[in-house]
């Protein structure tokens, strides 16, 4: 029996350039038991992922700070408290990075993505003063309720699915997906994930991007 999926976006179903590989849409469509697709991004990204590969949308966004799984909207997040960083860190004479329209936060609910092309010092301090915290997903700098994580919002959806998320698989690669890791009872690092995400894993593919996300459905299955 396969057991529950839990997997990151980028880095882990992407190839290097961030774009989807293709043969994620049948193996995540076909994965005969629930598939919680969960990720730094905003909740519009992971629903249509979901959505295009023949799923009903199950999903941790903004890592941990909302999820989405059977008609129930978790919030667990302060946007509000990320604003006001987000704001001091623009006085500081800072930019989040992503120009004028901002794609990257105009649908964030729970906290603000800021340019890994931006200092990062200066960010994390505001942050502190604000009681929030600065996480690299490797794709960008999340400022964050430190009580947030794509473990926790996982747990709570499990919870809500009604299955033990210790007999889940969790893929991932990058720093936010250690908390996944932790409450996965498998959890698996692509090649090219961070190191701190390969020492969390039990398995580390040696295949990277959607390869190793691949490679680790097949030595599951």
């Amino acid at each position: 029996m396969a057991p529950p999926l839990a997997v990151d976006i980028d880095g882990t179903l992407s190839r290097p350039d961030r774009s989807i590989d293709p043969r994620i849409i049948d193996a995540l469509g076909s994965w005969p038991a629930p598939v919680i697709i969960a990720t730094g991004k905003a909740l519009p990204f992971p629903v249509a992922l979901a959505q295009y590969s023949g799923l009903e949308p199950m999903v941790v966004a903004e890592n941990g700070g909302i999820a989405v799984a059977e008609d129930t909207l978790q919030v667990h997040g302060d946007r509000a408290a990320a604003d006001a960083v987000a704001e001091a860190y623009q006085r500081q004479g800072h930019d989040l990075g992503f120009g004028k329209l901002d794609l990257a936060n105009r649908w964030r609910e729970t906290e603000i993505a800021v340019s890994r092309e931006s200092p990062l010092e200066p960010l994390e301090a505001i942050a502190a003063e604000h009681g929030l915290e600065v996480v690299d997903s490797e794709y960008a700098y999340h400022v964050k309720s430190p009580d947030v994580s794509k473990g926790e919002a996982f747990e709570a959806l499990a919870a809500n699915l009604e299955f033990d998320p210790g007999t889940a698989l969790a893929v991932g690669d990058s720093p936010n997906d250690v908390s996944l890791f932790e409450v996965a009872g498998t959890g698996v690092a692509v090649a090219n994930a961070t190191a701190d995400a390969k020492d969390a894993a039990d398995i580390v593919t040696s295949g990277s991007y959607a390869d190793g996300f691949l490679e680790a459905l097949n030595t599951v299955l």
